[in-house]
């Protein structure tokens, strides 16, 4: 599939991966909780910090409760209400899709995992669960077989249907470090779902570049399932062993912004995209036929790409060490919102809400 999106050289085809321009929807721009983490800001006083430094909305990957919060039904309504006065949108967090703790390889039951998410998410106002199961899996010998924990995905996944839907929520799998784009879609056909349904994807635009992905072809392969968005921008350089992949400030990086902005815009539903930002860079060993043995979808024309990109890195643009980001969150987070709001918002729809 990746053919359809390179050349024999490895460059993008022109005109194969959509319009470049920027789309003339307007897109709104928010922030992932995460990202803010080091401020330890209750819920309430994050939809604050959102709406006074210009963003549109929050998802709340997770959750930090100030001292005597509980997270009931009354701080839940007060939430919805708290955004709601201040037109921010809301996702929520804590799904999950891998019936395994992803620690020990023990199964874990999904249901009342997702079960607390989807009623918190309906509570609130939200409509999309973002579900992150794991960390980076077949960097691990320990971890099973990828089409066996896709068969088991589903099988867990296709449980929680009727769930999600009498709550109208999507559970947005994200982008992460379990699945890549090629292998989400075989998850989705397992489960005989479709696009608008249950089940959807949140795009984490630096992700896949872990997983050995460009990120326009990947948001090309799965745009039909897209309902969220991480914004993060990020880079690859060169190293003794292959590849590295590492955040970057939103406009610092290789992540095409202007191009992804101009597919989601095509979707005939609302997608936001929460910026998510931190420290920390990861080793793609691709040097080692064992570890790349595990991308069986990879073609040489994309890798040949994400080799392109890395070529083209400076050499002046380093990780930011995760023990750091605390120091910097604040601020950059900041300029991440802002020049993201200028890649992804139409110039005249920007004057329009600034007047």
């Amino acid at each position: 599939m990746a053919g359809e999106f390179y050349g024999s050289d490895g460059a993008p085809k022109a005109g194969a991966l959509g319009d470049a321009t920027v789309p003339m929807k307007s897109l709104r721009v928010g922030l992932d909780s995460y990202s803010v983490g080091p401020l330890r800001l209750g819920p309430l006083a994050l939809l604050d910090w959102a709406k006074a430094h210009g963003a549109d909305g929050v998802q709340f990957s997770d959750l930090y409760l100030e001292p005597g919060q509980t997270l009931d039904a009354g701080l839940l309504a007060e939430v919805g209400q708290h955004a709601a006065q201040r037109g921010l949108y809301i996702e929520w967090g804590g799904g999950q899709h891998i019936p395994y703790d992803t620690t020990t390889w023990q199964p874990r039951e999904l249901t009342p995992i997702n079960a607390a998410a989807a009623r918190q998410a309906h509570a609130v106002g939200a409509h999309v669960v973002r579900s992150c199961s794991g960390g980076l899996l077949r960097w691990s010998d320990r971890a099973p077989p990828t089409e066996a924990l896709l068969r088991e995905t589903a099988r867990a996944l296709q449980a929680q249907k009727s769930l999600l839907t009498e709550l109208d929520i999507v559970l947005a799998i994200e982008l992460h470090f379990e699945f890549t784009t090629f292998e989400l879609l075989r998850l989705f056909d397992l489960c005989a779902a479709e696009p608008g349904g249950y089940l959807g994807i949140c795009l984490d635009t630096m992700n896949v570049l872990t997983m050995l992905e460009d990120p326009v072809a990947a948001t090309e392969r799965i745009l039909p399932w897209v309902v969220a968005v991480h914004a993060k921008d990020g880079a690859l350089r060169m190293t003794d062993t292959g590849l590295e992949s590492f955040t970057t400030e939103i406009g610092g990086g290789v992540v095409d912004f202007g191009r992804i902005a101009a597919r989601i815009a095509t979707l005939d539903r609302t997608i936001h995209f929460s910026v998510e930002d931190h420290g920390g860079s990861f080793a793609l060993p691709i040097y080692d036929p064992t570890f790349l043995s595990r991308f069986p979808d990879l073609t040489a024309a994309e890798l040949a790409q994400l080799v392109r990109l890395a070529h083209a890195c400076p050499d002046t643009l380093v990780p930011l060490d995760r023990a750091e980001w605390p120091k910097h969150c604040a601020a950059r987070i900041q300029r991440d919102i802002i020049r993201l709001q200028q890649i992804v918002r139409p110039p005249a729809m920007a004057e329009g809400r600034a007047t």
